[in-house]
């Protein structure tokens, strides 16, 4: 009997090897595939295929998802994130995907309106999602632990300290979101593929780093800051970004004439009209996104003072039990 257990359990993890293994080809065997049909059989590509394919983008997209899955299979039941919770974080992870690895992206390149809903759902909403999915401990578990002690380096974490500094955070999150928009800078981005690259990856990026950030459920510590700040962050970033768009929303001079001379996939909306759609895009829903993470700030701390009061009241019961216990 003892000598048949070593045996199962090397055989158990042989399989989990295997699984691994047959995860990971798959994900390069899709890849492969995708490449191809980028590079030589466009019109073949599926929807959700990419219109231009990136492997980073595509490899970060794959690997996150695959590490979240394995994450969660690795992890006990009650360690594992809610329900709703692991559907924000796969919205999230899928809407980033569609709006960079998509035909949208094609879209995106012709009108500035729909340019902006890009970046508004790679810098907000995406992020926002993934943030809410509280899914950083699922993906961890579930990388491999080469790369598991890599992101645990020192320098890592000090340099995740300094960007999620209130200020710093705040100062990095509306300033790259105003840095894209500068017209010399977002004609050069757009005709510039490596700048392009720099552009989308900055936006996903610094939108996760605050948001996680900002929408972390738990009291301070072990989150970076406490719950006013939060709010304060949520809050204050939406009046810059309500400037910005009203600017543009009201501007009479066309300030994009990329999307003139790449073409507009519309043509029946002047550049007037499309600049001013694109300020409105800025101005409401990244506004109602601060909002409505102001109101999830307060919902935990209201959650976290509900939890504090039950665990001061049951302590208050033991003590007083304890005390006709022993008559003291």
């Amino acid at each position: 009997m003892a000598s048949t257990l070593p045996a199962g359990r090397a055989t158990r993890r042989w399989t989990l090897i295997e699984i691994d293994r047959a995860a990971y080809a798959g994900i390069l065997a899709l890849g492969a595939i995708l490449w191809w049909l980028s590079a030589y059989h466009p019109t073949a590509m599926p929807v959700w295929g990419p219109w231009d394919f990136s492997p980073p983008e595509y490899l970060a997209t794959a690997m996150v998802l695959l590490w979240f899955c394995r994450g969660l299979a690795r992890m006990q039941a009650t360690e594992r994130p809610t329900i709703w919770r692991r559907v924000m974080f796969l919205a999230g992870l899928g809407l980033v995907y569609a709006v960079l690895q998509t035909r949208y992206e094609y879209w995106a390149q012709h009108m500035f309106f729909l340019n902006r809903i890009q970046h508004v759902v790679m810098h907000h909403l995406g992020p926002f999602l993934i943030a809410l999915g509280c899914a950083g401990g699922a993906v961890k578990r579930g990388m491999p632990a080469a790369l598991r002690r890599v992101i645990e380096f020192r320098a890592i974490e000090v340099a995740i300290q300094i960007l999620q500094r209130p200020l710093v955070a705040a100062v990095i999150f509306v300033g790259s979101f105003f840095l894209w928009l500068v017209p010399a800078v977002h004609i050069r981005a757009m005709i510039d593929i490596p700048l392009y690259d720099v552009m989308n990856w900055t936006m996903v990026l610094d939108g996760v780093l605050f948001w996680w950030l900002v929408l972390d459920p738990r009291p301070k510590p072990p989150a970076r800051v406490g719950y006013g700040m939060r709010a304060a962050l949520a809050a204050g970033i939406m009046f810059p970004q309500i400037a910005l768009g009203a600017a543009l929303s009201f501007s009479q001079r066309d300030l994009y004439p990329y999307y003139d001379l790449c073409g507009r996939i519309f043509p029946d909306i002047s550049a007037i009209n499309d600049q001013h759609i694109g300020g409105i895009v800025i101005w409401i829903p990244t506004a109602m996104m601060s909002v409505i993470a102001v109101v999830l700030v307060v919902n935990a701390l209201r959650i976290h003072e509900e939890s504090t009061t039950e665990t001061d009241h049951d302590a208050a019961i033991l003590a007083e039990m304890a005390k006709s216990w022993t008559g003291r």
